[in-house]
């Protein structure tokens, strides 16, 4: 048998994700679409539990490659097009909101101080600038999951009769605009 690599067993375990969804992710299933034993996921993976962080952590390599922002650059832009890449990174995987819920970062923690000292060179107050962070990232999740949500093997389902249709897209760029116009006064010169 060929030894199997974890970055072969993470790349797997996405792959069946998207196409079974999470409720059905397992690591019997994962095994056998490695053609290998159960136990042999244990060597790279103790838990399901660190096979789904590992995911997690995989999934959101799109995001975590975008250019960091720069002196110079506009705050109000740059956050926008960072929470519509975090959305668009989360719709790239079936659950990928469900997926990425109640992750950690552990890996981009430099990327997330850059971040942050970047609101904060651009006048937003520090306790403001991690504040608006989180709220842009929970709303963004929780947006995403609403979205998921939604569908259904890939096909959308109709509201019932008398609740109007969601345009996902609007609703989220409606309300990631509530979240900079509300932190705007706040920043200082």
């Amino acid at each position: 048998m060929a030894k199997i690599h974890r970055e072969d067993v993470v790349t797997e375990a996405l792959d069946l994700l998207d196409e079974v969804g999470l409720d059905a992710v397992s690591t019997r299933g994962l095994a056998k679409r490695l053609g290998i034993e159960q136990p042999s996921l244990y060597w790279h993976f103790r838990t399901k539990k660190d096979l789904l962080a590992a995911m997690a952590h995989a999934a959101m390599a799109p995001h975590a490659t975008e250019p960091l922002p720069v002196a110079g650059d506009d705050w109000r832009d740059w956050f926008r097009e960072n929470t519509r890449s975090f959305r668009r990174t989360l719709l790239m995987r079936r659950d990928g909101a469900r997926l990425h819920a109640g992750t950690t970062p552990a890996t981009d923690l430099d990327r997330i101080r850059h971040k942050m000292a970047f609101l904060i060179a651009s006048g937003v107050p520090e306790r403001d600038a991690q504040m608006a962070m989180l709220t842009a990232g929970r709303f963004t999740v929780g947006s995403v999951l609403e979205e998921q949500a939604d569908t259904t093997g890939g096909e959308s389902t109709d509201p019932p009769a008398g609740v109007p249709h969601i345009d996902h897209e609007s609703a989220f760029e409606a309300g990631l605009s509530l979240i900079v116009d509300g932190l705007t006064p706040r920043v200082t010169a």
